[in-house]
């Protein structure tokens, strides 16, 4: 029985225009009401989503969120922690050489705020990512604490140049993974969204039967394999197509709406 709904946003649940649809919308709030768990997906902090939390109704003591990619298991409403997965700050180390070495732009996270290194400028995170603190820094000059992950976030036509020559000592070091055509991702190793999503089924006494998942990309790839029901949709990558128990419409056409309300007929 299907009673946590794992849901990606952009490209997934988010249309081109990064809204919740209103059909999308009624039927989340609608499952979400009659018990159903809904829980975004993201590898955004959670202030950076709540006004997509609030307005599928996801504020009430037993609702969570998996951000930074599956780093973090955060309650939206006290922010307690109940998981979170990080690096220190030696483990960044093959990654900056990388991009001090061939002058690209990085951003670096903790589970907080954005460390925006200044050595390259030419970074368009400030433009992708909302309602979260920026702090231009030195990489030399970077604290000693735990670090979510790092990114690149470059015009697609600069990024997947670099991410075809990405050397194999990056690639092994860390969970490497393209968000969107503009971000490439680099999660510690063994971090991605079926990990937090494991941990909260878990904590909500299910497991992996009792999830259906909803994606796009290769971020969302292991919570779509592991999950009962693992939908994606038409707008997906092939490789995420291939792992899918089924296909439904795509981010334009309400396709999470539409699988649910199929999935779901007796309920809705």
């Amino acid at each position: 029985m299907i009673k946590m709904i794992a849901l990606d946003l952009d490209n997934t649940l988010l249309n081109n225009a990064k809204e919740i649809s209103p059909r999308n919308k009624r039927v989340l709030r609608r499952l979400h009401q009659q018990g159903i768990q809904v829980v975004l997906c993201t590898g955004r902090p959670i202030n950076a989503i709540w006004p997509y939390i609030e307005q599928l109704g996801l504020t009430t003591p037993s609702d969570y969120t998996i951000t930074f990619n599956g780093g973090l298991v955060i309650n939206n409403l006290t922010k307690e922690h109940l998981f979170e997965f990080g690096m220190r700050k030696q483990d960044l180390t093959p990654l900056l050489q990388f991009v001090q070495q061939h002058r690209i732009p990085l951003n670096v996270l903790d589970f907080d705020q954005v460390y925006e290194l200044n050595d390259f400028p030419g970074s368009i995170y400030r433009t992708v990512l909302k309602h979260i603190n920026f702090q231009p820094i030195a990489s030399a000059d970077l604290p000693e604490k735990t670090y979510s992950k790092a990114v690149m976030a470059i015009p697609a036509e600069k990024l997947t140049p670099i991410i075809k020559s990405l050397p194999a000592t990056l690639t092994k070091h860390y969970h490497a993974v393209q968000s969107q055509p503009m971000i490439m991702e680099f999660l510690p190793t063994g971090v991605n969204k079926a990990v937090g999503l494991k941990v909260l089924l878990k904590h909500f006494g299910e497991d992996f039967s009792n999830l259906m998942s909803f994606g796009d990309a290769d971020n969302d790839l292991e919570m779509i394999k592991a999950a009962a029901q693992g939908v994606v949709v038409a707008n997906g990558l092939p490789q995420v197509k291939a792992a899918a128990t089924a296909i439904t419409a795509s981010n334009e056409d309400d396709g999470v709406a539409t699988y649910c309300e199929q999935f779901f007929a007796t309920q809705l």
